[in-house]
């Protein structure tokens, strides 16, 4: 547990302990495991004195009460379940900074349902749980380990990493596709990519690169960063960098190649071929750099945070090379 802790802490995510046990016992224990440190000033209370702390004069909860305490409670000791599901509710529902909270409980009673229930994310004990606890639960945890929720929350930003390389790449792809078979429809007598090819880079494209991409192993490193916002946008200001920057050097390639190709490779124009003639050398030159390009973006697509070496674990995703390299073969 201690090392899953740590893990946590590192990984941006805040671990605290509600517990029916005394004070002294919850003390020892979070210190143990790492939720306290000595000479960190935290908070540890009783549910009698974090009751008094949050309700007004006329007993009634009150959220600027709860907001004074909860940034620094790490222990809640001698609580009742209703003290845990207020707490819960009362860091959902925090106004201390603009991004709202988000809560993960675990628990194994039936006492625990409330709580569960209420946190965005709720975990029970798939062993020592209640079938109540286990209904509330938005996740069981089959081997009842703390650990397991690192694994999640590592399986969870994999996933989220995943969905963002791919929505790079794709809109990479369809800008430049996008771009090149309209201007060169209306500046050249037909487009430069045929239907059939437009189909075959869907393929690579949309199905075989979605697969490449999704299947990218987590790593310990997604451990190593803050959280995502809630609110924050799917396509972050470096992934539009990049979807820009890319696109921007595959224009000016393949329109390069499109208008002045010819002369590069000492062959027939093909901008001046009869309407659906059959694809000439000049577009097919076109057509293979565009497809290959697209191949090495794929390459580049992996890494979304501005990491330099887009190298780096490659080889850790067989599917990814096989696809890769069986698409480059193909084409």
């Amino acid at each position: 547990v201690p090392d899953a802790i740590k893990k946590c802490q590192r990984a941006g995510i805040t671990v605290r302990m509600v517990t029916g046990d005394n004070i002294n016992t919850a003390r020892a224990i979070a210190t143990k495991c790492g939720i306290l440190h000595p000479g960190e000033d935290f908070l540890c209370l009783e549910g009698k004195d974090f009751n008094r702390r949050i309700r007004n004069e006329k007993g009634e909860i009150e959220q600027e009460r709860i907001d004074k305490i909860w940034p620094k409670l790490r222990v809640l000791a001698r609580s009742s379940p209703t003290d845990k599901h207020t707490l819960v509710k009362g860091i959902i529902d925090s106004t201390v900074s603009e991004q709202r909270q988000v809560v993960a409980v675990t628990g194994d009673g039936t006492n625990d349902g409330p709580a569960l229930k209420k946190a965005d994310v709720g975990f029970a004990m798939g062993i020592a749980g209640t079938d109540v606890a286990k209904e509330a639960s938005d996740i069981i945890l089959t081997d009842d380990n703390f650990t397991s929720i690192v694994k999640a929350v590592m399986w969870g930003r994999n996933v989220y990493d995943s969905i963002s390389k791919f929505l790079q790449f794709q809109l990479t792809v369809n800008v430049v596709a996008v771009i090149v078979a309209f201007t060169g429809a209306c500046i050249t007598q037909d487009s430069p990519l045929k239907a059939v090819q437009m189909l075959w880079v869907n393929l690579i494209m949309d199905t075989l690169a979605s697969l490449a991409l999704a299947t990218e192993p987590p790593t310990e490193s997604l451990l190593l960063r803050k959280p995502y916002g809630r609110n924050k946008p799917l396509i972050s200001r470096t992934m539009m960098k990049n979807i820009l920057g890319h696109a921007f050097y595959q224009l000016v390639v393949v329109f390069t190649l499109l208008f002045a190709g010819e002369k590069f490779f000492d062959i027939d124009s093909g901008r001046n071929a009869p309407l659906h003639a059959p694809p000439s050398e000049h577009y097919t030159i076109v057509f293979n750099t565009f497809v290959l390009m697209q191949l090495f973006n794929e390459i580049n697509a992996r890494k979304i945070h501005g990491e330099r070496n887009v190298f780096e674990g490659i080889f850790n995703n067989a599917i990814f090379c096989t696809i890769v390299l069986g698409t480059f073969v193909v084409q």
